[in-house]
């Protein structure tokens, strides 16, 4: 099974610090269950926590992360907090895909900013250009 966080694991406090994130990755069985992070919300909850890089809060998500991460969900982040279409936001992902590579990357966008086959196009063309 994988797991696919939002940014609400990362930013809600269920007392002394500990995050929903903290109390799953904790219990759930690495044999059983790797994660299917999803940049933009791993990049908004280190926004909502106050990270002074919000990328790198993304990138000590998956490195402490005691199951395998196996997917990333792809999508980029507006300066206002809106999702953007990759490659026209602000999300450094040649940064994330550099530290930790995995076995899918998912477009995905669910406020596109043009038609949804264009946003498809547009994620998939940054995504065949970008060296990592």
């Amino acid at each position: 099974y994988g797991y696919h966080n939002h940014a609400h694991e990362f930013t809600t406090d269920l007392g002394g610090g500990k995050t929903p994130w903290d109390v799953l990755t904790s219990e759930l069985d690495p044999r059983l269950v790797h994660l299917e992070i999803d940049i933009y919300w791993a990049v908004t909850g280190g926004v909502g926590r106050g990270a002074a890089d919000p990328v790198r809060f993304a990138l000590d998500v998956i490195r402490r992360a005691p199951q395998r991460v196996l997917q990333f969900h792809v999508k980029d982040r507006h300066l206002d907090g809106d999702m953007a279409d990759l490659g026209t936001g602000t999300i450094d992902f040649r940064r994330i895909f550099d530290k930790h590579q995995v076995k899918e990357y998912i477009v995905e966008n669910d406020t596109p900013d043009v038609t949804p086959r264009q946003t498809a196009e547009v994620g998939y063309n940054y995504l065949r250009k970008l060296r990592f």
